[in-house]
């Protein structure tokens, strides 16, 4: 599908406008939340959250126990309850008003908010609603699954905002188990890219550190868990370093790569407390991230 030209000029004159102005109109209360370069001892990496980690908790909830895991990056989920005293679930449904109080949360806690996803707009409409959001809290990228025939009404899109795609891979039979499927949407589109979902590609039977090199130069994300077996779709979660996944070999070639995006802790397992669970991952991760200086 291709962004209409009528559309398309619209959005540039408006961002055209936001730009010019934005400087002069902007107050600390509205301020999109600024970007922090937290944990990782190597020089690029950041390390994050996936609030999906924390499903079953508030958004407020969520950020609180990010803030105590000693994490200041996080990926958020289209309709986690806000909680808080905040009415509505986080999205683009969200007001203004309680858009900039997200935003005093965050800053609260010196936490940016860098992606939101998985995400899978059904039309037009959706997609720009998603980008605008986006646009309100500065994110780096949106992560997604989109339709094939949006690949080029979003590349366009992403254009326009100023504002990168990565496409996160899931198990089969998902369309985008693999990353030669990424990589087809990729292609010749230069404003998407990957989330590299490392669990997931483990389940499909695929070499994480070999996906990587498949991807190489489209990595802006990745999601950061491990599992109990491989090549098995429905394999459970573990701590990260005490499954079956060989970190050092991924961490070193995304160092390799100079790849410096956001690796988000998605952790679904022990849904309950997995707080603790959150914490000895970030000290796993610092740990062998270390060794690579």
């Amino acid at each position: 599908m291709k962004l209409s030209f009528r559309l398309l000029m619209s959005l540039l004159m408006f961002a055209a406008v936001a730009c010019n102005s934005g400087g002069q109109s902007e107050n600390k209360e509205t301020a999109a939340t600024p970007v922090v370069e937290n944990t990782g001892s190597v020089d690029g990496f950041k390390l994050g959250v996936q609030l999906w980690t924390f499903r079953l908790f508030t958004f407020t909830e969520a950020v609180n126990k990010v803030d105590s895991a000693g994490i200041k990056n996080i990926e958020a989920f289209w309709g986690q309850q806000l909680g808080g005293g905040l009415q509505g679930e986080f999205g683009p449904a969200m007001s203004a008003a309680t858009r900039a109080k997200v935003k005093e949360l965050l800053q609260s806690k010196g936490i940016s908010l860098l992606a939101f996803g998985v995400i899978s707009p059904q039309d037009e409409k959706e997609w720009i609603s998603a980008f605008e959001l986006a646009k309100d809290f500065g994110l780096s990228y949106i992560t997604t699954e989109p339709k094939k025939e949006h690949w080029d009404f979003i590349d366009s899109l992403a254009g326009v905002y100023n504002i990168k795609l990565a496409i996160h891979d899931h198990p089969f039979p998902s369309a985008y188990a693999t990353p030669d499927s990424v990589l087809a949407a990729i292609n010749g589109r230069k404003n998407i890219g990957a989330c590299a979902d490392l669990g997931h590609w483990a389940r499909n039977g695929l070499n994480p550190v070999e996906c990587l090199k498949q991807l190489e130069g489209h990595i802006y994300g990745a999601h950061l868990k491990d599992i109990v077996a491989l090549n098995n779709t429905k394999a459970a979660d573990t701590l990260v370093g005490k499954g079956v996944m060989d970190f050092p070999p991924i961490f070193a070639e995304l160092k390799r790569q100079n790849f410096n995006g956001m690796m988000s802790i998605e952790h679904e397992s022990n849904w309950e407390n997995n707080l603790p669970d959150v914490i000895e991952t970030r000290k796993y991760y610092e740990a062998e991230v270390s060794k690579l200086k």
